[in-house]
């Protein structure tokens, strides 16, 4: 089953790191997607790559439009999302589908490693399996899941839908409470991503934003969930 490796990149001088990390994976039945979110600087990082990927190259929309962008031309039957500062170790897709299959999962989350500018590793970040009643408590304090060791199947993100563009910083967190209005979420507690920490990253660029937004996911959810759990209380 093929896999797409979706790429959002706006000048980020780690996006060589990120393409290669893609391609080495030993799970071989993949497509690696750079979409090119209107960037200015650090194209020519990817050149190298061309031949090996599929570039997109759009307006600057955000990360949301640039995920959707990416899905839209996904041949795959898999998504996983690849942040252009992070990597994937060797084997994430491999130990990541295998898992997956082995439990019935249509999406799932992994532990990552947390490295610096310079790939030194920082930390090792778990998280624990979990009841969907229980994930969907956690997931009103806050998003407990890190992006790019999410891998959902296609056909469940067409039927919940794409992520919402209205969203610039917490689009993520949004998509996993709609993900799981409709199926549980599977945790891998296997380190299968390198998520690096550094002073331009997104978070940290935009702190305050991204309280603004979390605030509206915990609102837009906090009535949904609440319904979505009563209906099955009652079945």
């Amino acid at each position: 089953m093929k896999v797409s490796i979706i790429i959002p990149f706006y000048n980020c001088p780690f996006v060589d790191q990120a393409i290669k990390s893609a391609l080495n994976q030993t799970y071989k039945n993949i497509e690696v997607i750079v979409v090119d979110d209107g960037s200015t600087q650090h194209m020519e990082k990817i050149e190298p790559f061309k031949n090996r990927i599929r570039y997109i190259r759009k307006a600057n929309g955000g990360t949301a439009s640039a995920l959707n962008t990416g899905i839209r031309h996904a041949t795959g039957k898999y998504f996983a999302w690849l942040s252009s500062d992070d990597m994937f170790v060797t084997n994430k897709i491999e130990r990541q589908l295998a898992f997956m299959k082995q439990v019935g999962a249509l999406v799932s989350y992994t532990a990552f490693t947390t490295i610096d500018a310079n790939n030194k590793a920082i930390n090792q970040i778990h998280s624990r399996s979990m009841s969907r009643s229980r994930l969907i408590k956690l997931l009103l304090t806050g998003c407990p899941i890190n992006g790019c060791t999410v891998m959902a199947d296609m056909d469940l993100i067409e039927k919940a839908g794409m992520f919402d563009e209205s969203f610039k910083y917490a689009q993520d967190y949004e998509m996993w409470c709609r993900l799981t209005l409709h199926t549980s979420i599977f945790y891998l507690d296997e380190l299968l991503v390198l998520y690096r920490v550094h002073n331009s990253m997104g978070s940290v660029k935009h702190a305050g934003g991204i309280v603004n937004e979390t605030e509206r996911v915990k609102s837009k959810y906090k009535k949904l969930f609440f319904l979505d759990l009563r209906k099955k209380k009652r079945k």
